[in-house]
């Protein structure tokens, strides 16, 4: 499509065959014509970071591919590239990728045909707008884990994000954040708190090597279980 170009990339995820990704060749791209991003909040230097394939995505699809595949119901939100969705969807599990890109959904198919896999659901996501409940395009309904990576890069102090997970999260469910150290974590994990929700942290703390950069950052895993009933009194 016109306004910017492209790389393909192949992806190795241990515990699933190597994936083929194309993402955008770098962030200086930008084709907004019909301003739907604009209308969107999404600035022309924010436009293509959905594109980039970053490394606390590389670290959500690692832990995705030891994620044992049962009935459960998967949402990634934020998810740009879908790297995870992608790595849960070829080993069967139940995924939907969501975003509020307008180019997120496309480049999903894209990936798809390249890797030769299955269609795989895909709604648009965003916090903080409201949302239609008849509009079929959006995220609709609930689910057992909700997954995403590098999503607290705004203050966000009325909890939009930690209202969205609450709205699609059932009442005994669980979410996976990666987050790079970034200085809004404490206010989310309030926010997460307030829902019931008690948290478990993991470093991904890792050195450069000739393959990657040096990172830092930590796994964020919430859970909530369902609240018991209370036996009825004699």
């Amino acid at each position: 499509m016109p306004g910017y170009h492209t790389k393909q990339e192949q992806i190795a995820v241990h515990g699933v065959a190597d994936l083929v990704i194309r993402s955008l060749l770098d962030r200086q791209q930008f084709s907004d014509p019909e301003g739907l991003a604009e209308r969107l909040g999404i600035s022309s230097a924010t436009w293509p970071l959905f594109g980039l394939l970053w490394p606390s995505g590389a670290h959500l699809a690692a832990r995705m591919a030891l994620r044992p595949v049962t009935a459960e119901k998967i949402l990634e939100i934020g998810c740009g590239l879908a790297l995870a969705s992608l790595v849960g969807h070829r080993r069967g599990a139940d995924v939907t990728a969501s975003d509020c890109h307008p180019m997120a959904g496309s480049f999903l198919l894209e990936n798809l045909r390249l890797n030769d896999m299955a269609p795989m659901k895909y709604r648009q996501g965003q916090w903080g707008k409201a949302q239609d409940a008849d509009d079929a395009s959006a995220v609709q309904g609930r689910f057992d884990l909700i997954m995403g990576s590098d999503l607290l890069y705004e203050r966000d102090s009325n909890g939009d994000l930690a209202g969205f997970i609450e709205h699609h999260a059932n009442a005994c469910a669980e979410v996976w954040i990666v987050d790079p150290d970034r200085g809004n974590r404490p206010t989310f994990n309030r926010h997460m708190a307030a829902q019931g929700f008690e948290r478990h942290e993991e470093r991904l703390d890792s050195v450069a090597t000739a393959e990657a950069a040096a990172y830092k950052g930590r796994m964020l895993v919430y859970r909530r279980e369902a609240p018991t009933t209370a036996p009825l009194a004699a």
